[in-house]
């Protein structure tokens, strides 16, 4: 320390310890140096407690261990070209310390800043949900922080959030697109390894990781339909997407291939959001002759459909029977547990994290040409769907009434 720091005004010798006292000048800070380590012509400062002062550099811990910085940096960044006992002892003065590296300046000195962003729409969604779990324990398990960003569906707000992510050097990243910046993302693909999950950006040509939303809906309007049931009514995303668009292609070849008229007074599509859900499900409900089930196939709709069962006083699957897409453990607490068409958002996490670090591994960034995959989706059968019983269903139409009026 050097003495024109300030008078020292306690100190208590010791072998390898002491505390000492410093007051600096008119400012009074003080600050406590503890673990002091003598030697015969010098000691090293080994622990900080301090307050109103900088935060401490590389060159303090260099400094308190008696090392160049170029070692420190070696050791604390786990390069192997240090001795174990050094890395050790330089890991511990660094945490006595209080040391933290600034992941920017690592970043732009490896070229790595041991970051991926990913971008979903929200987390109402439960299949977001699972993704971001599994992507944040696969990137944490190597090293790496996932930062979770929410774009609202909003193609403004995802821009903006692109451009925030390529500001803080992330080494990759994972897109839920709104299909409306597929330029940016192009020439963001030039800088960062990218992969789109969920939904393909057509104005592109990115590795994406897609559900088989298509099988996915045929086989769910298909079971329906095995149940006797003829009027089956939709809910589906926005058919500039691709869940909207191929959710909504399995269902209308599903009733072609049982020679079930295609109604579109049955079929209705709009944002992701609840409200959709619940001004599509007041719509269906209250056409002369509404549907005996409905497909929900989007997880934010359902939470809107749910609630407006619940305003009418409907009954599950007696007055009508309810098949949703995507899984929520919620939707197996329910009673009844409804039926559901699982698309795999843990595979799909999962593939587009796999996909992601082949693309940062430079050797194999893109080399196979292969540019979508896809998971493949299941029909689980619960309580909320039933045969069809063609009988009126007068206790329906009577809830619905009272319940309007």
């Amino acid at each position: 320390m050097n003495p024109s720091s300030g008078p020292i005004v306690g100190h208590r010798n010791a072998a390898n310890d002491c505390s000492i006292g410093v007051d600096l000048g008119k400012t009074h800070l003080k600050f406590r140096l503890a673990h002091v380590i003598f030697c015969p012509y010098c000691f090293a400062i080994v622990s900080i407690l301090t307050a109103g002062l900088m935060s401490v550099t590389l060159k303090d811990v260099a400094l308190a261990a008696r090392v160049s910085i170029s070692t420190a940096s070696r050791a604390l960044g786990g390069s192997g070209l240090t001795s174990e006992r050094t890395q050790q002892r330089l890991t511990r003065i660094a945490r006595e310390l209080g040391y933290r590296p600034n992941p920017i300046a690592r970043g732009l000195k490896t070229g790595q800043s041991r970051l991926v962003g990913l971008l979903v729409h929200n987390l109402a969604n439960a299949s977001f949900q699972v993704m971001a779990e599994v992507v944040q324990a696969r990137l944490k398990a190597l090293g790496y922080q996932m930062l979770l960003c929410i774009a609202g569906d909003d193609p403004q707000l995802e821009s903006d959030t692109l451009t925030t992510l390529a500001d803080h050097r992330v080494d990759g990243l994972i897109v839920v697109p709104t299909g409306k910046n597929g330029a940016r993302l192009t020439a963001l693909a030039n800088e960062i390894p990218i992969v789109c999950l969920v939904r393909r950006d057509d104005e592109t040509d990115l590795e994406t990781v897609l559900a088989d939303d298509s099988e996915g809906a045929y086989v769910g309007t298909r079971y329906l339909i095995e149940l006797g049931h003829r009027r089956i009514g939709i809910i589906v995303g926005r058919p500039d997407t691709t869940s909207g668009r191929e959710r909504l292609s399995g269902y209308v070849r599903a009733l072609r291939e049982a020679s079930v008229q295609v109604d579109d007074t049955l079929i209705h599509a709009g944002h992701f959001e609840p409200e959709t859900g619940a001004a599509s499900c007041r719509k269906l409900l209250d056409l002369a002759e509404p549907p005996s089930a409905i497909f929900v196939a989007n997880h934010e709709a359902t939470l809107g459909v749910l609630r407006v069962i619940a305003e009418r006083g409907l009954s599950i699957p007696d007055d009508l029977s309810l098949l949703c897409y995507e899984h929520s453990p919620w939707f197996e607490w329910h009673r009844p547990a409804i039926s559901i068409v699982d698309n795999g958002a843990s595979d799909l996490a999962n593939l587009a994290v796999d996909r992601l670090l082949h693309r940062m591994d430079a050797k194999g960034n893109g080399a196979d040409g292969v540019r979508e995959y896809r998971v493949g989706a299941r029909l689980v059968k619960r309580d909320s769907c039933r045969p069809f019983d063609p009988s009126p269903r007068k206790s329906s139409a009577t809830k619905s009434s009272r319940a309007k009026a």
